[in-house]
């Protein structure tokens, strides 16, 4: 199962978060700059699996920004580290050539993309046409 998503720039500061696990907010904050450092701390060449406490982290670098998937010792590394590149590569389709700036002004939109990929911690699709479905509705309405 999927604990939590996070999307974090090279300065750490955290650009979209998604718990799917009830969590103390001050616990959140705490997790969030360890789960970060862990990560940024890591160079290129080490794996993209990391084990942290009770839980794996798997992630993975875009550019400037890296893409963070806490998970339990029953989820698959691969099949997660597949779905990061798949979220990038709806946000890429729907973006056109997404960055940090897309993400930041258009939080709301990645957030439909993302609980169109995850709900409740488990990943429920992955045809890109079918997660972008809601948006291009929601695009058509707005300009008419």
């Amino acid at each position: 199962m999927i604990k939590f998503f996070l999307l974090v720039n090279k300065q750490g500061q955290t650009r979209l978060c998604r718990y799917y696990e009830t969590m103390e907010i001050h616990k959140r904050t705490l997790l969030e700059a360890d789960v970060i450092k862990k990560c940024l701390s890591r160079s290129k060449d080490q794996c993209s699996f990391v084990e942290y406490k009770d839980f794996k982290l798997v992630y993975r670098q875009y550019a400037a920004l890296f893409v963070v998937i806490g998970i339990d010792a029953t989820e698959n590394e691969l099949a997660v580290y597949e779905l990061i590149h798949n979220f990038v590569e709806v946000l890429d389709k729907y973006f056109s050539r997404v960055c940090e700036l897309d993400i930041m002004f258009n939080l709301d939109k990645v957030h439909i993309i993302l609980d169109e990929m995850i709900l409740n911690g488990r990943v429920v699709e992955t045809n890109k046409t079918r997660i972008l479905a809601p948006l291009v509705a929601l695009d058509k309405m707005t300009e008419s």
